[in-house]
């Protein structure tokens, strides 16, 4: 089990520019976080920061027990990228001070303050030391360059952080990230990242990855010596929980093998795959990795009945399921675009589908007399036109 993933107990950006009148945001529930420098109208050298915490319990149960050397690092997914200079660094640096996430977005008018920003650590009651959160940046950080045609997305080794925040010799604030200094403030270039956050709708929410080699080679097995072969898996089912941990059998067998006389098929012998194998799992939709190669921490282990290798189902990010509360959202936000009138998608097949699992019964009950009673009427008063309209054309014939 080589490959383990936790999310971010909360997640937000907090930037250095105000609002009339002093006011520094809170976007604790925004579907993005940013990171950069830029300068604004006034050409004022400006910066936003992220900061991302990780809950200190799993990350003790993802560490716990392992005598293992462990790699942790952070994963932000970029959504977005501007003005991006032909190199550039980001920082990651622990956070020394508490914080609350807050439920503003970075576009709120006027200024949400529920939460941490640029000047407070909280909801407007306690600054940090110094503006733009107070970190600690001497013998534990992380840090990745990024050239223009790099990837952007960020997968920084945060491993010198999250050791200290397992062993408690330092609190567990989070980490912020930042662009290098030269680039924050700066008046005459900027750039801007912004990152999918754990509030995203897709799949791409940040995560700190932790990596270990656990596999093993014991195997009496004949080693396939040969690039033209045939490798399926043995035990792979259709459908797993996301909290499965599995084993994946690897058949392996040379596609021509040598034919020699022997009184069992020669196609059932079983290989072992060489020891510099590795797997790898990829999105069949999206042809994305989910879990890439990697010749430390994805190897192929073997014993004396196949090749295998084991994982936790979790880095394979589940489908999303939508909750009541993103479906309201999405009514509200939907609610006058929704047709009015419609056998489906509409107001009308909304009401129609809740009446199926409403009792309506019961009010039925109450208001049937008065409906009867309606129905009567309505019939007596057809009576009555009849009758006078019968009079009339009497009175019309017979003058």
């Amino acid at each position: 089990m080589s490959i383990y993933r936790i999310f971010p107990e909360k997640d937000t950006f907090i930037d250095s520019k105000n609002s009339i009148g002093g006011t520094y945001g809170n976007a604790g529930l925004d579907e993005i976080i940013e990171v950069g420098g830029y300068f604004d109208a006034d050409l004022v050298g400006q910066a936003k920061r992220t900061l991302v915490q990780f809950n200190t319990g799993q990350i003790r149960n993802t560490v716990n027990n392992k005598t293992l050397t462990i790699s942790a690092s952070l994963n932000l997914r970029l959504a977005s990228a501007t003005e991006l200079p032909s190199s550039y660094t980001l920082y990651g640096y622990p956070i020394s001070q508490s914080w609350v996430n807050g439920i503003g977005k970075g576009d709120d008018q006027p200024k949400n303050t529920s939460g941490v920003s640029w000047k407070y650590k909280d909801a407007g009651s306690t600054e940090w030391t110094t503006l733009g959160s107070d970190f600690i940046t001497n013998d534990v950080s992380g840090s990745t360059t990024h050239g223009l045609y790099d990837t952007h997305d960020v997968k920084m080794d945060v491993t010198s952080i999250v050791e200290k925040h397992y062993s408690g010799s330092l609190p567990n604030n989070g980490i912020i990230v930042k662009a290098d200094t030269n680039v924050e403030f700066n008046t005459t270039s900027s750039i801007k990242l912004n990152y999918f956050s754990k509030d995203t709708n897709t799949v791409y929410k940040p995560f700190l990855e932790f990596l270990w080699d656990d596999s093993s080679y014991v195997s009496s097995l004949a080693t396939l010596s040969t690039d033209i072969a045939t490798v399926t898996l043995k035990n792979a089912k259709e459908k797993y929980a996301h909290t499965d941990e599995v084993r994946i059998r690897l058949s392996a067998r040379p596609k021509y093998p040598t034919r020699t006389f022997t009184t069992s098929s020669i196609y059932l012998t079983e290989y072992k795959l060489p020891q510099d194998t590795y797997w790898g799992i990829k999105d069949e939709t999206t042809g994305e990795m989910v879990v890439d190669f990697n010749t430390s921490f994805t190897k192929v282990s073997a014993d004396n009945i196949s090749s295998y290798f084991e994982t936790f189902v979790q880095p394979v990010d589940p489908v999303l399921v939508p909750t009541v509360d993103d479906f309201f959202q999405l009514y509200d936000s939907l609610y006058y675009e929704i047709p009015i009138e419609g056998d489906v998608n509409s107001h009308k097949f909304l009401v129609q589908r809740s009446s199926e699992l409403i009792d309506f019964e019961k009010d039925t009950t109450d208001i049937q007399p008065l409906l009867d009673e309606i129905t009567i009427l309505r019939e007596q008063v057809l009576d009555l036109n009849a009758q006078l309209l019968e009079e009339r054309i009497n009175a019309a014939n017979n003058p």
